[in-house]
């Protein structure tokens, strides 16, 4: 087997939740040598959240940790204790990269502060992503990702017009790891070609509002506050999700100009209506949208939405069907091919399908393993990497530092 890109690169996680653990299996998947510390008594959300696999409650049954935290390694420390700190600095001495997604100035009130990780190892690399960064007036703010994608803009601007705004959920969660993650990959090389460490203060909240640029950019010019407009858009008509054959089976459509309108209109047959003035133009269309969305789906819903999707595509008109979980396992071909939800089976879980990196190397491959029982790997990192007896183990274990 080839080698992996990340292999030899050891990281000491002291992420939980999602941003963190997102960031962490980027690099695992990729060889890098993660441990993740956690504990008993604090453990990661997820892994005592639903859904859990057979509907079983235990730490190594939920779905969502065992999806975000593949690849890894896992010990269990008790970070409140004094002895616990001591065992996560002798990590650090080991490690090259340190990551860690607590609120602002968590680490340093555990004496894990960049300054004092930076004693123990000077060229090491930090990753602090927290929500709000380093500094600033919020950096204390804990919270998760529902709350950032309210604070960010995107639910002002998600849902219908004359509704309150639509819950979109952790949305933000899938955008900061990437930045985390490439950050991370850009601290490796500075410290190839310098022999330096960095800290990396990565705020969650910044990297999101990237994500609504043109939003900020109308306002800075032109001082339009964006709204909701549900699934519509300012510059294309007909631009909304349409009623297909089956049982809520969806497509969207999008036609962004004349051209494409026109396509589309001898796609669904030319009907009378199509040929009436008032949707001639964009304008027109825009001013008659609720009307003309009515009379497509007296087309659409006739045919099942695959259907949709291919003929309009085939005509150059932007449609894609409306899919749902059982599509994306069962019957997307596409995602089969490229083996995009590989199986794997951990000790406990049983068989399952994992989510494989949206990309791939043409030089290395990547290799997913089954994300770690709790404490799984207590005395490989005890005694193998930090040269711990078995007594002292013990001792540890007695004292609820090890837990």
């Amino acid at each position: 087997m080839r080698k992996r890109l990340l292999e030899g690169v050891k990281i000491c996680d002291f992420c939980w939740v999602w941003v963190g653990p997102m960031t962490t299996k980027t690099l695992a998947d990729q060889g890098a040598q993660v441990i993740k510390i956690e504990g008993k008594s604090r453990p990661d959300v997820w892994r005592v959240s639903p859904p859990f696999k057979d509907n079983i409650v235990g730490y190594n049954r939920g779905g969502i940790f065992n999806i975000i935290n593949s690849s890894k390694k896992s010990i269990t420390l008790n970070l409140s204790k004094p002895k616990g700190i001591e065992i996560a600095k002798k990590l650090v001495a080991w490690a090259d990269v340190v990551t860690e997604n607590f609120a602002g100035g968590a680490m340093e009130k555990m004496g894990l502060s960049y300054a004092e990780l930076k004693r123990i190892k000077p060229d090491i690399i930090m990753l602090s992503a927290a929500m709000m960064g380093q500094t600033g007036p919020y950096t204390n703010m804990p919270g998760f990702g529902a709350q950032l994608t309210a604070l960010s803009g995107f639910t002002h601007v998600a849902g219908w017009p004359d509704r309150e705004p639509a819950d979109l959920g952790h949305y933000t969660d899938f955008i900061a790891p990437r930045y985390n993650a490439l950050a991370i990959l850009a601290a490796l090389d500075y410290r190839r070609r310098t022999g330096k460490g960095v800290h990396l203060d990565m705020a969650q909240f910044e990297g999101c509002v990237n994500f609504i640029a043109p939003l900020i950019l109308d306002y800075t010019v032109n001082g339009r506050v964006a709204g909701r407009m549900g699934n519509r858009s300012t510059h294309a008509s007909p631009h909304g999700a349409f009623r297909c054959r089956g049982e809520e089976r969806w497509c969207v459509v999008a036609a962004l100009n004349d051209e494409e309108w026109q396509s589309f209109c001898k796609i669904i047959g030319n009907p009378d209506w199509t040929k009436e003035p008032r949707f001639n133009t964009l304008l027109g269309r825009k001013e008659n949208e609720d009307e003309m969305e009515r009379l497509i789906e007296t087309w659409s819903v006739n045919h099942p939405p695959e259907r949709v999707m291919t003929i309009m595509q085939a005509a150059g008109v932007n449609a894609g069907v409306v899919q749902d979980s059982e599509d994306l396992i069962d019957r997307d071909l596409h995602l089969k091919e490229r083996n995009y939800y590989p199986e794997i089976e951990p000790a406990e879980m049983g068989k399952y399908f994992t989510i494989a990196p949206p990309y791939k190397l043409s030089k290395v491959s990547h290799d997913i393993h089954p994300a770690p029982l709790m404490g799984e790997h207590n005395e490989y990192v005890f005694k193998e990497i930090l040269g711990m007896s078995d007594e002292e183990i013990g001792d540890l274990v007695a004292e609820g530092v090890v837990e």
